[in-house]
């Protein structure tokens, strides 16, 4: 396997394919590298390379007791970014993957960042503060753990049905879509996974989102039962300058697969525009 060992000892899983201007992609909770196929084969065909790597824990990567937190997440990313050399880098994020980026870019700057595409992510912050009113209240994510820790199979397969919007009238989500949730997500130590939680919930990135200065696309769907839109990405908008904005009507957390066109083609469409903006500037 593709791995890079990091400086505690964790292994961490990466693929690596195509060739062209570079886009790593960060997945969201509880799953892996596998959840980006879609996007990753579609650029590889489009004359980019795409990097995609395991979250500790998660997947192929080895399931360390420790560093199961935003910091650890993003010097991991830094890690396999500087293992491999990349350079000009499109960083993109979704979900838990999004707050991956943000804290990537807090703590190891843009020195090797082109631009950024936060898709349904969870910065500012997810959870309800005196800061954050109007987050979810940690009730919420207790009984996730609650739920993860008395039977994790169970709850993943009733989870994948509200992360992809299958309980709305109408929806057409496969089975097979419902099913690959199950089995990434059942790829994730128990510990990993719980401590997962609160990482992406209670970690407030409004500082690290102030410090992006590169192109950065967000893209959410307006019905997103898993990260309220409201209180994530119309406020990381609002934080970064300049950001691009797009909204889907209707469209549920996990749009990256049951709308896998819709996103392909909008974010083909930043990615290379950022190639032509940077080719123009040189």
């Amino acid at each position: 396997m593709s791995t890079i060992t990091v400086k505690d000892g964790t292994a961490i899983y990466y693929k690596d394919w195509g060739k062209g201007p570079v886009v790593t992609f960060s997945h969201g909770w509880p799953l892996n590298a596998d959840a980006w196929d879609g996007q990753m084969l579609f650029l590889a065909q489009n004359g980019f390379r795409a990097v995609a790597h395991d979250r500790r824990g998660h997947g192929r990567s080895s399931q360390a007791s420790s560093g199961n937190d935003m910091n650890g997440y993003a010097d991991d990313l830094a890690a396999v970014i500087e293992a491999l050399d990349l350079r000009d880098v499109t960083l993109v994020g979704h979900s838990t993957g999004g707050g991956e980026v943000a804290r990537y870019i807090g703590r190891h700057g843009t020195k090797r960042v082109a631009a950024a595409v936060l898709i349904a992510a969870v910065p500012p912050i997810v959870v309800k503060t005196s800061a954050n009113p109007e987050g979810l209240p940690m009730e919420v994510f207790d009984g996730l753990r609650t739920g993860l820790f008395k039977d994790r199979s169970q709850f993943y397969k009733d989870f994948a049905v509200v992360f992809y919007g299958a309980n709305r009238p109408g929806a057409k989500v496969s089975q097979g879509i419902l099913d690959q949730f199950w089995l990434w997500s059942m790829q994730a130590g128990l510990k990993n996974s719980y401590d997962c939680i609160k990482a992406f919930s209670e970690t407030d990135f409004t500082e690290d989102l102030r410090k992006f200065d590169v192109p950065t696309l967000v893209m959410h769907g307006e019905d997103d039962q898993i990260v309220p839109i409201k209180d994530t990405s119309k406020k990381t908008a609002k934080l970064i300058k300049g950001a691009q904005e797009i909204y889907y009507p209707g469209r549920p957390h996990g749009l990256t697969s049951t709308h896998q066109d819709e996103v392909n083609a909008d974010l083909l469409k930043f990615v290379q525009s950022v190639q032509q903006t940077r080719k123009a500037a040189a």
